[in-house]
This record gives C-alpha cells, sequence and structure tokens, in this order.
C-alpha cells in the first residue's frame, strides 16, 4: 500500500516504475532457476493464471452488451499477450535474460519510431540494429532458437502496443486487459496441461509459479498505473528504457549469466537507441506485459 502524500515513506513516480521494472525481471530469474526441473510454458501458464485471477478481481470486466468487435479486438489482444510471453520464456530458457530482454525490445523500439515522423528517428533504428549485429560477433554463446524467439516476443509486443490502443477504447479501464490476460492464461493452457501436466503435481512449482506472477505482472501493474496517474508519458518512457540493462544485471545477479564486453555494448546501443527515440517522439504505450 503506498503512503500518503504527507508520509515520509511515500515512494515517488519514479521509484514505483523502477521498483515495477526491477519486479519484472527478478520474475524472470527466478522463472528460470526452475528450468531444468520445470518446462517454460508450466511457468508462463502459472504466470498468466495468478495474473488472470488478481486482474478479473480488481477490474471486475462487464461483459454484457459487448459486440462482435469488441469480442475481436479483446481476444486478439489476449492472442497476442499469449503468445509474446510463451515466446519470451522460450527465449531465456535459452540464451541469457539480459540478450532476450534487449532483442525483444527492439519490437517497441520500432513502434516508438514509427509513429514519428522525424527522419532522424531512423538514426535510433540504426542504432539499434548495430546493438542487434554486435550480438551476432559472439553467436557461438547465442542459440539461435533462442535468438528467433526472442524476435517473436518482440514481434508481438510491437503488435500488443498497437492492439492496446483499439482494446482501451472498446474496453474501459482495466476490463480488456482482465479478459486479454484471462484469453492468454485459456489459450496456453493446453500446452501446460497436456505434455506437461504431472509439472503442475510439484506443490513447490505452483508456489514459484504463483511467485512469478506475482513479481512479472501483479506488482509491476500496480507499480505503474499508480506512478501514471503523476508521471510524464515521455519520463516514463525513458524509464521503461533501461530495461534490458535490469535483465542483464538481474541474470547477473540471480542466474549468474555473465556478459561479454561486446553483449554489454550491445545492451547499451538499444538502451540509448529506446531512450533517443522516447525523447524525440512519441512515447511507447502499454509496456506492461515484459
Amino acid at each position: 500500500m503506498i503512503a500518503s502524500k504527507s508520509s515520509p515513506w511515500r515512494v515517488s513516480p519514479v521509484g514505483l516504475v523502477l521498483l515495477g521494472i526491477v519486479s519484472v525481471q527478478l520474475g524472470a530469474g527466478v522463472a528460470k532457476t526452475i528450468f531444468d526441473e520445470v518446462d517454460p510454458t508450466t511457468v508462463v501458464w502459472l504466470r498468466l493464471c495468478t495474473s488472470a485471477l488478481v486482474m478479473i478481481a480488481i477490474a471486475r470486466p462487464t461483459l454484457r452488451g459487448r459486440d462482435r468487435h469488441d469480442w475481436a479486438i479483446v481476444l486478439a489482444f489476449g492472442a497476442t499477450l499469449g503468445l509474446m510471453n510463451w515466446a519470451f520464456y522460450q527465449s531465456f530458457q535459452r540464451i541469457p535474460l539480459g540478450i532476450a530482454v534487449t532483442i525483444e525490445f527492439v519490437g517497441p523500439l520500432l513502434i516508438a519510431v514509427l509513429g514519428s515522423r522525424r527522419r532522424r528517428d531512423l538514426a535510433w533504428v540504426g542504432l539499434a540494429g548495430v546493438g542487434v549485429l554486435l550480438l551476432g560477433f559472439e553467436r557461438a554463446d547465442l542459440d539461435p532458437v533462442g535468438v528467433a524467439f526472442a524476435l517473436l516476443a518482440g514481434a508481438c509486443w510491437g503488435a500488443y502496443i498497437l492492439i492496446s490502443a483499439e482494446t482501451g477504447r472498446r474496453w474501459p479501464g482495466l476490463d480488456g486487459l482482465a479478459v486479454a490476460s484471462v484469453v492468454a492464461a485459456a489459450l496456453i493452457a493446453p500446452l501446460a496441461l497436456g505434455r506437461h501436466a504431472d509439472d503442475l503435481a510439484d506443490p513447490r512449482v505452483l508456489l514459484i509459479g504463483a511467485a512469478v506472477g506475482l513479481l512479472s505482472s501483479v506488482i509491476p501493474y500496480t507499480c505503474e498505473l499508480i506512478a501514471l496517474r503523476s508521471i510524464r508519458p515521455g519520463v516514463f518512457g525513458i524509464l521503461m528504457s533501461v530495461e534490458p540493462a535490469t535483465a542483464a544485471l538481474v541474470g547477473m545477479l540471480v542466474l549468474t549469466e555473465f556478459l561479454s564486453p561486446v553483449q554489454w555494448l550491445a545492451v547499451a546501443c538499444v538502451v540509448t537507441a529506446s531512450v533517443g527515440a522516447t525523447r524525440s517522439g512519441r512515447a511507447p504505450a502499454e509496456p506492461l506485459p515484459d
């Protein structure tokens, strides 16, 4: 619970955004610690279920009176959310967390640049491209399947940003996100309850999955929604740009995934490109699902 304005313990909006960023990546780090025992599909499904339950309890969305266009949009939103999370977890199972987030971040970066009419913003795309190319210099350390999944997650993140605008217009408040979370969990359920159903018999796995859901979804959603009441979108976008570096640090501290100097340079290129694109263009929207 956030203290009142008069309280000396009140957390600033910037602090809340940073807390949300750390929480997202810490949740991913915790998830990866059990990938040797449990398939990532199981963990991501538990995360989505936790998020869906909390979001439905908070939003209590109104379903009556919806037309087919409303449902088409929210179903597409949920499908994108589910595929994005599944692809991201498949990615960082195979490659370092910091690298996976760096590659994935190209998706929202491209959306931010495409939303700008300034030609010079193409330079930020070029800088991000340099960062991705730098990762290729040490491709022996990177599983190409993991890289492909990270690219898919980034493409889904870009699609999520675009679809979220229409969802917000048709579903007020958190209604759209709550229903989409249920859709995402339902779409991943056949994979989690099929070949990997035995993983769910372990109470420890269920607890860790719920913890990942809280760290990667509930806490960040709460922090960011509160922060967005009093922080400028441009500042919010710039703060979100540090996510690849945060992921790299969490990977180092939690998973002992140490990046090479070239890989750190690649992360720095993507972070710098994202900050530049955010400052000169429109702030990226809906960054919540990472």
